[in-house]
């Protein structure tokens, strides 16, 4: 027998699965996408379901195609001692999350000028975080950016409205609060992302409880945005699952941080009842919130920071996710863990529309009981490391 064909390699039942998988993928991708492709959608009353499949088939079919780029182009992450991974891995999965958003919203051809704004400045947000990816830029660059991202956003209406009408200065006050929730919340996205599949599955489960707000409550802008996300974040979260395969990069993780704190902003949330409207939005983003005031506190009094930039630079292992895998919790536990405790809080922000002020009172007292419950952990895990 001819020596190259018996050594020549044979094509596995997987591999050639694998790629079967992709190319049926693409079909489905390509019939979704005619200009009639979602009518079935339009007719069954599931246009939800469309935007779920192109998002999700988008960034599915370009996360591998981002993994090789990677590999070619040595956009790697590499393991250091603040880090928890032991191999280099790509780094710019923010780049298929972002490239089927755009999609996705543009041939849902569903817009409004607060949706317009919002995706003008996560563009913004994406570009200088990916462009961080590849080439580190200065902790000054990058606010700016984002505070000209946030700046778009409330110009084009995405703005807390809270403040009694008639007070002096009611537009700036309630504008320079809009872009500090911005910062906040898409930095403090951006320091969780710290073990495989967290910011990942957090965009999901998010997303998730956004939807069911306002789906009901008629909001199609911000119920398309939060179906987008999820989809996009379903279809990446396979090859971000320990052991990751692609990291979401600061482009992935601020990108879904700025979205989710301006889809907080977008979303009306109670009528007639200022307390549920507050608190719906913080009580979904609680873990981000209470994670990214826990470790400010702690590093402040610790001397670790002492100005903003040194807050923006400052890596460390004491965020919560790190402080459970210390107490012996794997990685896949520990963002199921995470996300358990932000499903208590979901739970919270979907039964407060209901429950009446009294209600709203006792189930904020039950999630700053959680909250109670986290610190615990997160002391127990700081006598286990040195941050």
């Amino acid at each position: 027998m001819n020596n190259n064909i018996k050594n020549r390699p044979v094509k596995t039942g997987r591999y050639s699965s694998v790629h079967l998988y992709y190319v049926l993928l693409a079909v489905v991708l390509i019939a979704l996408l005619q200009p009639k492709g979602g009518t079935w959608a339009y007719l069954l009353n599931v246009r939800w379901l469309y935007i779920f499949l192109i998002s999700f088939g988008i960034t599915n079919l370009l996360t591998p195609l981002s993994i090789k780029l990677c590999h070619k182009f040595k956009l790697l992450d590499y393991p250091e001692e603040r880090k928890v991974h032991e191999h280099p891995v790509p780094r710019i999965g923010g780049l298929a999350i972002y490239i089927a958003l755009v999609i996705t919203i543009s041939r849902n051809l569903q817009f409004s000028k607060e949706l317009t704004g919002l995706m003008i400045g996560c563009t913004l947000i994406f570009l200088v975080s990916f462009i961080d990816d590849i080439r580190k830029l200065s902790t000054t660059v990058r606010m700016i950016v984002q505070i000209i991202a946030a700046l778009i956003a409330v110009k084009m209406g995405v703005v807390i409205t809270f403040i009694p009408h008639g007070w002096p200065l009611e537009t700036l006050i309630e504008a320079v609060i809009t872009i500090v929730w911005f910062i906040g919340i898409t930095n403090a996205v951006n320091f969780l992302d710290g073990i495989d599949g967290l910011v990942t599955s957090f965009g999901i489960f998010c997303s998730l409880i956004f939807f069911l707000i306002a789906w009901p409550t008629e909001q199609k802008f911000l119920a398309y945005m939060n179906i987008s996300l999820i989809g996009s974040c379903a279809g990446f979260l396979p090859y971000n699952w320990s052991k990751a395969k692609i990291f979401l990069g600061d482009s992935g993780s601020t990108l879904i941080g700025f979205l989710l704190a301006g889809m907080a902003v977008m979303g009306g949330w109670a009528e007639n009842n200022s307390l549920v409207a507050l608190s719906t939005p913080l009580l979904i983003l609680a873990v981000p919130i209470f994670d990214m005031t826990y470790i400010t506190i702690s590093r402040i009094k610790n001397g670790h920071v002492k100005t903003l930039k040194q807050w923006l630079d400052y890596v460390g292992k004491d965020h919560l996710h790190h402080r459970l895998i210390k107490i012996g919790l794997s990685v896949p536990w520990t963002v199921g863990f995470i996300i358990l405790i932000n499903l208590c809080f979901g739970l919270a922000s979907l039964t407060i529309r209901e429950s009446g002020s009294k209600g709203s009172i006792i189930l904020l007292i039950q999630s700053l009981s959680i909250l109670s419950i986290v610190v615990v952990l997160m002391i127990v895990g700081r006598e286990l490391t040195d941050d």
